[in-house]
């Protein structure tokens, strides 16, 4: 990292991850080509989950290539006397594979609890309701980095 200063250790880049509001999916196309889509996500025992629809092109690319990354963004504001903006961020390296059975309904709980946690037992008859219209994927973090600039 050009900037060790602003550098986040392991841990709090994982605190980052772990609270952030949403973060972008990096993957790759079968054909080469770069493809990022943002999304609600959960952290689980240090794996980042996410559902989506049972076929589409993000799956498509994870089917084609696992390996992704993950980018999250904290609190950010910009400072336009001083030409800077304040920012925390992090960036995980890993694997993607689909959740199944119990991993999954516990991805999807965490999600509900994450961003419905006032509406728990209609979320949870919410995905009992769409379980097999729904597909999770975990993606198993290699590695993780952060940066911040907090003034």
């Amino acid at each position: 990292m050009r900037r060790s200063d602003r550098e986040l250790n392991e841990e709090q880049a994982m605190d980052l991850l772990e609270r952030g509001d949403y973060g972008i999916l990096g993957a790759v196309a079968k054909d080469g080509a770069p493809y990022t889509v943002p999304l609600n996500y959960c952290v689980v025992e240090e794996r980042v989950y996410f559902h989506c629809a049972v076929e589409g092109f993000k799956i498509e690319c994870i089917e084609a290539n696992p390996e992704v990354s993950f980018c999250a963004v904290g609190r950010t504001e910009v400072l336009p006397e001083k030409f800077t903006t304040l920012y925390e961020s992090c960036i995980v390296r890993g694997t993607a594979a689909e959740a199944l059975g119990d991993e999954k309904r516990r991805a999807l709980e965490a999600l509900v609890l994450k961003y419905s946690g006032g509406h728990y037992e209609a979320g949870m008859r919410y995905i009992e309701k769409l379980f097999e219209k729904t597909r999770v994927f975990g993606i198993f973090i290699d590695s993780i980095t952060g940066k911040s600039n907090r003034g």
